[in-house]
């Protein structure tokens, strides 16, 4: 296929790419992080069809999925890279087949590379302990966005909320009554979920003092302009509240934190993908290999026979 036969196919890949990112975001309610990588991923494929004979949607066939992976590989992307973008080879195929647009599904028997089981960077309990400390200290009402700084990060640990589940929140969503917050997560789940009295004494005191920047009734978190606080502001919060600890972590790590201080504190696999909002028990085992990895760490350092 030389060059202007690919221009010409450029408008109806367009077309077909906007479709895919539609079906992404409202019928699976995927983040616009996520429907950016799948369409970026799926434009990259068809792009990489087109110039290796496949020059309609129909032509693509499982050899041409493997040799596109294959070419990946040997620039040396990452595991990571290669399974997501076999992960959105699949779903763009099986939505291609569901709406008419392939006879049969060539992404089927696609295979791709499993990511590594790596151990997420956590903070020990003592660490939250002193990243919340240090935030608390430096709380001052004459200062609003250091209070709700402390209070973002509480919330953060004691809930073990995404970051864009925090920005997403609204002032609504908070019961200091029962010490519970409403967030959506991935597919616009809801669920509550419960924190203690540390972050429920923050949020009390972020509250009293919100109106002195807020210029949004609904935003639980604001930024410095009134508006609601962007994931960006909470990265710069959490690394700069973490590092006095030596562990520079961005604000997943605190979900980890809070996952794993859980289920070392007696909790169930159950509760803790319930508070998480993991749609998979296997998500939340990863875990307990964080948990036994530090009980190895230990016992290597204590027992005199280790």
């Amino acid at each position: 296929m030389n060059v202007a036969e690919i221009t010409a196919q450029a408008p109806a890949r367009a077309r077909l790419l906007a479709d895919f990112s539609t079906y992404l975001g409202t019928v699976r309610g995927l983040s616009p992080h996520t429907v950016r990588a799948y369409v970026g991923d799926v434009d990259a494929l068809l792009g990489y069809a087109a110039r290796h004979g496949a020059a309609e949607l129909t032509d693509v066939d499982l050899a041409t999925l493997r040799a596109w992976l294959a070419s990946m590989a040997a620039d040396q992307r990452s595991r990571a890279t290669l399974a997501r973008r076999g992960a959105s080879a699949r779903t763009f195929f099986a939505w291609a087949t569901r709406t008419g647009r392939v006879a049969s599904d060539p992404a089927l028997r696609l295979a791709s590379p499993r990511t590594a089981a790596t151990l997420p960077a956590v903070l020990t309990q003592d660490g939250a302990r002193e990243a919340l400390d240090a935030l608390a200290a430096l709380a001052d009402d004459t200062e609003p966005l250091s209070v709700r700084d402390w209070a973002m990060l509480e919330l953060l640990y004691a809930t073990g909320a995404r970051v864009a589940e925090l920005c997403g929140a609204d002032v609504a969503d908070v019961d200091l009554a029962q010490r519970t917050v409403r967030v959506t997560g991935k597919g616009d789940k809801q669920r509550v979920v419960p924190f203690g009295v540390p972050a429920a004494r923050a949020l009390d005191a972020w509250l009293r003092v919100r109106g002195q920047v807020a210029t949004t009734g609904d935003a639980l978190f604001v930024g410095a302009r009134g508006g609601r606080v962007d994931q960006r502001q909470v990265r710069t919060v959490v690394h700069r509240a973490t590092s006095v600890t030596g562990v520079d972590l961005a604000p997943h790590g605190m979900r980890h934190s809070a996952a794993t201080h859980l289920l070392e504190g007696g909790s169930d696999l159950r509760s803790v993908q319930e508070i998480l909002g993991h749609s998979s028990l296997s998500t939340t085992q990863r875990y307990t290999h964080v948990s036994a990895e530090r009980l190895r760490s230990a016992y290597a350092q204590a027992h005199p026979r280790a």
